[in-house]
């Protein structure tokens, strides 16, 4: 089974599914932590036409995710934001206030930057909400910027906007196990200069719990040596049936690896 493509991100969640994990939007997951549960999060980076495919693939299955929209043309389809609501999943923000509002040339201070990221953020918050409800946010990690924009909430407070979750600050990573799709690969937290959780990563590897590929952890799952908590992370415009589309994705994540693993050293 060729990775990265529909038919193997089907057999993922199916197996998955056939293990009796609950599969919970980040939302509802942080209001019940409880069973064996499922946190399927999705990083709409570009394609978002790719992520109401796999929108409908999953509600097909009869399972729920969240999908965090970046405030950029190549993330931001309003159109097809509302129709992945419509199907029941969560829509979230995708920010990346600190490392866009640094490019403003006006900027003259650090306390002003983090002002105009802050003003930023609730402009584009209340524009995803006249879509649809948002609750959750996630960061995006922008690993070309010298700014993390979860740096962000070291001087405003996220929950004062009726935010209840950002996954970096409101999940327990010491029960909840990481999976994420980085580098279009299940171990490319390696090269990843902020999608990662470095305080947990060395002893999930000590027991075994880093995969390579897809078929790695649909193994595993069928095997029962997955932890009972698991948030993952896909990014829709990586998997695809199309040939072209596939290749592309892989020759380009490829040479981004490259440049973040220098960035990373």
């Amino acid at each position: 089974m060729k990775d990265f493509t529909l038919q193997a991100y089907r057999a993922l969640l199916k197996s998955l599914n056939s293990k009796s994990y609950l599969f919970r939007t980040f939302s509802d997951f942080i209001i019940n932590t409880n069973g064996k549960v499922i946190v399927l999060r999705h990083d709409v980076d570009k394609l978002p036409e790719n992520s109401l495919v796999s929108a409908k693939l999953e509600n097909e299955i009869g399972i729920k995710g969240s999908y965090y929209f970046r405030a950029v043309p190549e993330s931001w389809d309003e159109n097809i934001i509302k129709e992945i609501s419509a199907l029941g999943h969560e829509i979230g923000y995708h920010y990346e206030n600190l490392s866009e509002m640094s490019k403003t040339k006006s900027v003259r201070s650090e306390e002003q930057l983090f002002d105009l990221a802050f003003d930023d953020f609730r402009r584009n918050l209340e524009k995803l909400r006249a879509l649809a409800p948002v609750s959750t946010i996630c960061m995006h990690g922008s690993p070309l910027s010298k700014w993390d924009s979860r740096d962000l909430w070291k001087k405003y407070d996220y929950k004062s906007l009726g935010i209840v979750g950002e996954p970096y600050f409101d999940i327990d990573f010491s029960k909840a196990f990481y999976l994420t799709d980085t580098g279009r690969r299940w171990d490319g937290f390696k090269v990843s200069r902020r999608d990662r959780i470095p305080q947990y990563q060395d002893q999930w590897e000590e027991v075994g719990l880093v995969f390579h590929s897809t078929q790695d952890i649909i193994d595993a799952a069928n095997n029962g040596r997955l932890p009972s908590q698991i948030m993952i992370t896909v990014h829709p415009q990586r998997w695809t049936d199309n040939k072209w589309h596939w290749m592309k994705e892989y020759l380009t994540q490829n040479a981004k690896n490259q440049v973040k693993r220098l960035l990373v050293k």
